[in-house]
């Protein structure tokens, strides 16, 4: 029977700010464990959350970015249980009144576009980590009280690609306007997806199974095709799909149950009571709106006015952090084409080896520097790719390192022929091919001119003259 695929996706999100979202606790999570947390975080007897301005400022550009429609009444509640990585024993969350609703994400699925329905956003705080070792398990309370916003689609997505896209826009959107940093790996952005197959063309859902806390675009992908076969292969069989919890597992390449959802939990919400309702001002949200960061499609427009081609402009977007330092850089060089060149090429490549450590030693001033020596003719090519690495291994400047080691293009004739004729006389056959139709003759003087002038020979105007050497024979 053919049948199809309905997928909705809750994703949470943690917010780039300083603190937690109702405390004054650093908002980190990659350090020593439970160094970041105070009385508020674990919910200590008379203590009083105050809300994160800075978090609702987060929570609203995702919610222009996303198009939802923004309720300026800030309301919270309180979502009950008891679990280990829930200190206080209930969440503040915003159950009955998100900051925003009935928005739409645009995808672009193998050249068609998805409109996809966003249901909400809403505001609420981390839980804790935990850690199992053998039988043990540890808990990290840094993460406990991290401002968190949770986007809810509503069922408009029916294949892997789709979900993977979805995901992926919306990331990059929300990196791009500085909400969080994505990092899916670290568990900033995490994904619960929600599969149902139903009968083709029915208006009925399936029973539907979510996956928990898929944190990377490649197992969300594998996730829901491993999901959409089994409950295939169980309907196929005569057998139903149960309600359940489910975890994707790489080892096993299916997903695993975790838990069954005979019924809904009963959280018994109700209004925070430490939390006054709050009224937003309509300038607040308005500045919020115009003052948004540059999305992905802006800045795609940006590189290609400066002369990126589609390829290199998308391996910037996709580099947030080779991206802005390399903004930077292009508004000091003479030449941005060259300085594209330079960053896409050159520096990609010490990124995919050194990371963000990178940028400790090279600050974006020095590297437009740099790319003008290049630019004047200063150093040739070959010269400029030594002195980067010098520049990164010592975080000395380019015209100091080029004064060090007695750099300079030698460009004059009189040197440069003197060199060719050298090359020439003790290569003799080159004439002979290069009267022969064998152009390589050429670059091949130019090299042993190269190996002459120990690198500081110009190649341009040194190829120009072997040719013109070449013709005098």
């Amino acid at each position: 029977m053919k049948r199809d695929v309905v997928i909705g996706i809750e994703i949470h999100c943690e917010l780039k700010t300083e603190s937690k979202m109702f405390s004054g606790s650093k908002n980190t999570i990659n350090d020593i464990p439970n160094i970041h947390v105070n009385e508020i975080d674990l919910g200590h007897p008379g203590v009083l959350p105050t809300l994160n301005q800075k978090a609702v400022e987060l929570a609203l550009r995702a919610c222009v970015l996303t198009h939802c429609k923004i309720d300026p009444l800030l309301k919270f509640d309180r979502k009950n249980y008891y679990y280990s990585d829930l200190p206080k024993g209930f969440q503040i969350t915003q159950q009955f009144h998100p900051v925003g609703k009935d928005g739409y994400l645009d995808i672009v699925v193998e050249g068609e576009t998805k409109h996809v329905r966003l249901d909400r956003i809403h505001m609420e705080e981390d839980t804790a980590k935990q850690y199992h070792i053998d039988e043990h398990t540890f808990i990290d309370y840094n993460r406990a009280g991290v401002p968190l916003i949770e986007i809810v689609s509503k069922p408009d997505m029916s294949s892997a690609l789709e979900a993977k896209e979805y995901v992926s826009t919306l990331r990059n959107l929300l990196i791009f306007a500085d909400v969080t940093d994505g990092k899916m790996e670290e568990g900033s952005m995490r994904c619960d997806i929600n599969i149902s197959l139903k009968e083709a063309g029915s208006d009925a859902f399936g029973t539907k199974v979510e996956i928990k806390n898929l944190n990377s675009l490649n197992n969300i992908d594998k996730a829901i095709e491993a999901e959409i076969k089994r409950q295939n292969d169980l309907l196929d069989s005569g057998e139903v799909v149960l309600m359940q919890t489910r975890r994707y597992d790489e080892n096993l390449k299916t997903t695993v149950a975790m838990r069954s959802k005979e019924s809904a939990v009963d959280y018994r919400y109700f209004p925070e009571p430490n939390i006054r309702p709050i009224l937003l001002d309509a300038s607040f949200i308005e500045h919020v709106s115009k003052n948004l960061p540059w999305t992905p499609s802006q800045w795609f427009d940006y590189l290609t006015n400066l002369g990126a081609n589609d390829i290199e402009a998308n391996i910037l977007i996709n580099n947030k952090t080779l991206l802005d330092f390399g903004a930077r850089v292009l508004k000091d060089v003479k030449d941005s084409r060259l300085g594209l060149n330079w960053i896409i090429s050159e520096l990609n490549s010490y990124m995919n080896t050194l990371g963000e450590k990178l940028f400790e030693t090279l600050s974006a001033h020095d590297f437009a520097l740099f790319l003008n020596l290049i630019s004047d003719k200063v150093i040739s090519g070959k010269q400029a790719k030594d002195v980067l690495k010098w520049m990164i291994e010592s975080g000395k400047n380019a015209q100091t390192l080029v004064e060090e080691h007695d750099l300079k293009v030698v460009s004059d004739d009189t040197s440069l022929l003197g060199w060719i004729d050298e090359a020439i006389k003790e290569n003799p056959q080159s004439v002979v091919d290069f009267k022969q139709g064998k152009d390589r003759a050429v670059g091949f003087i130019v090299g042993q001119v190269m190996k002459k002038s120990k690198g500081q020979a110009d190649p341009a105007q040194c190829n120009a003259l072997v040719r013109q050497r070449f013709l005098e024979q």
